[in-house]
């Protein structure tokens, strides 16, 4: 006899930005580049710092908290907590097991790499364990602090990131609801295209700790990559893309967002984009971008929400989820 399959849904969300925000105009006094380069090229105004004393595992906590508090429950409800972070504060241990230490939960924990596509690799990959029934409630975190893996002489990606952290407590549902279908992959291949080379195991130092992007061809694989998994997904589950409520995209540049959103054929009121004041997080961006569209009333019960991510790896994930809060 097959074991009951469980509906996964979102039932809580929490976000956290650090205090200090860089702008644009700021930079300009340390990186030769303009406002004006920056928005017409990127659409970033600003982007968050995260303090001196602040680390990932600072950041994915504040998330977690309100996540919780919003779902309702306690961190010893909580049976596996994923974090998605290409900015770790340690080799080892995970940030997981740091942040199950702190909240104070008693289950698994591990963190999952996949770069900016990892919240939503991480969402998918929860929902499997309660959509199989060996886990009743999963906290998902992303967490990035992307400004200590700059090199602020490279103007080409110095202007790109920002930190923050963002997170959802995944929950049994009512069949029909919740994560309904999911798209992931990955083409190592591209893997050059978009890195951090520093390895322990090479014996390589500081100075291939920083992000190296080949710009021309990550936005290329992303124009095309977003909107076909997005779409895949959707054909997974038999939805039409018209039937979309809300796509919530990583938010690395509106170029590519504006791209994807014509392949789904969505006008811009379906589009959530917050890129303007936090550039991009990374792994941080998809779960931010969720709470600011909830705090702005744009998911409501009963909406279809289409999230999608790529980053290094090269990976992409996408999920189509209805919304459960009645």
């Amino acid at each position: 006899m097959n074991p009951p399959r469980h509906a996964a849904g979102i039932t809580g969300l929490g976000s956290y930005l650090p205090e200090r925000i860089l702008t644009n105009k700021e930079m300009e006094s340390f990186v030769d580049t303009t406002d004006e380069w920056i928005q017409s090229r990127t659409g970033i105004k600003e982007r968050r710092v995260a303090a001196d004393n602040q680390f990932t595992l600072d950041l994915a906590y504040e998330a977690a908290k309100a996540a919780l508090a919003d779902a309702k429950i306690t961190a010893d409800q909580v049976d596996l907590i994923i974090v998605a972070t290409c900015t770790g504060d340690h080799r080892f241990p995970s940030t997981a097991s740091l942040l199950q230490n702190r909240l104070g939960s008693i289950c698994a924990a591990f963190d999952l790499g996949a770069a900016c596509s990892g919240f939503v690799y991480a969402l998918n990959t929860a929902a499997q364990f309660v959509t199989a029934g060996t886990a009743k409630t999963v906290l998902v975190v992303g967490a990035e602090i992307m400004t200590r893996i700059l090199d602020w002489n490279d103007r080409t990606t110095c202007v790109l990131f920002g930190d923050g952290a963002g997170a959802a407590v995944l929950q049994r549902v009512p069949e029909n609801y919740g994560v309904l279908g999911i798209d992931m992959g990955s083409d190592g291949s591209g893997g050059e295209l978009l890195k951090v080379e520093c390895s322990i195991t090479r014996g390589e130092g500081d100075s291939r700790r920083y992000i190296q992007q080949n710009g021309r061809e990550v936005y290329r694989f992303a124009v095309n990559k977003l909107g076909e998994s997005a779409l895949q997904a959707l054909q997974n589950c038999g939805i039409d893309p018209n039937e979309i409520d809300l796509f919530v995209p990583h938010q690395a540049n509106v170029r590519i967002i504006d791209a994807a959103a014509k392949k789904l054929g969505l006008p811009s009121e379906k589009v959530f984009c917050d890129l303007e004041k936090y550039g991009n997080t990374s792994a941080a961006s998809v779960p931010i971008a969720l709470c600011e569209a909830r705090q702005q009333n744009r998911i409501k019960h009963d909406d279809l929400i289409v999230m999608v991510g790529f980053g290094g790896g090269l990976t992409w994930a996408s999920c189509v989820l209805k919304w459960y809060a009645p």
